[in-house]
């Protein structure tokens, strides 16, 4: 069982490796978008530095990162007929995310771990998943930073683990809390000069009209 975790660990954190922004950047606009504006590796500086459409394709990898990771703990339990498949989804999805933040193909500078979050979020517990994406988005909405949501997300998750049992993908008498908190503090830690700026009423606004108008936003709250 050991092993397995370990190597479901490291699969998983390889899978968070491959860094889409940095990937698209350089492909579709010809620099690496750790270059420009907040200099994180996410869908909002990609939103801000390259474009929508690329922003779009950056949110869908780096979601699918988390669905592929949790896919792929499951098929390796399966393998080798793993007493605990719940413990494994977890490993993943704590590996997976640490891989999207500390890329070892990209230097390790990554993004800030929130798309890829959602995807293991929505595969763990779609329920949980779908009622923090809802959440997150309408606060993104509302606020125009998505640093507010994003980290209200993560809190979110924590909580709705604490009183929602059912609808994980895996449970086999495994609580999902501890898990929960984990990735809710690494979001956190992840955004923690976004909340320093969010007391001071210094966090900036994202744009969501047009390219331009996008580019004069200095909102750093990325995923």
């Amino acid at each position: 069982m050991i092993l397995v975790c370990i190597v479901i660990a490291i699969i998983a954190y390889l899978i968070g490796s491959i860094n889409f922004s940095v990937i698209f950047s350089k492909k579709m606009a010809g620099f690496d978008v750790r270059e420009k504006g907040s200099g994180n590796a996410g869908t909002t500086n990609m939103l801000r530095s390259v474009g929508k459409k690329a922003a779009a394709i950056t949110l869908l990898c780096d979601i699918l990162k988390g669905v592929v990771a949790i896919i792929a703990a499951i098929l390796i339990g399966n393998l080798f007929n793993a007493s605990n498949k719940a413990i494994l989804v977890q490993i993943a999805g704590i590996a997976v995310v640490i891989g999207h933040t500390f890329p070892i193909f990209f230097g390790f500078k990554g993004g800030k771990g929130v798309a890829t979050s959602l995807g293991i979020l929505i595969m763990s517990n779609w329920e949980i998943g779908l009622i923090c994406l809802a959440v997150g988005v309408t606060l993104i909405i509302i606020t125009k930073m998505v640093s507010v949501g994003s980290c209200m997300a993560a809190i979110l998750f924590a909580v709705l683990t604490f009183f929602i049992k059912d609808n994980y993908i895996v449970s086999e008498g495994s609580s999902y809390l501890v898990y929960s908190i984990i990735l809710a503090a690494f979001i956190l830690f992840n955004h923690r000069s976004n909340i320093v700026r969010l007391i001071q009423g210094k966090e900036n606004k994202i744009s969501f009209k047009s390219k331009k108008a996008d580019k004069t936003s200095k909102n750093v709250g990325g995923r």
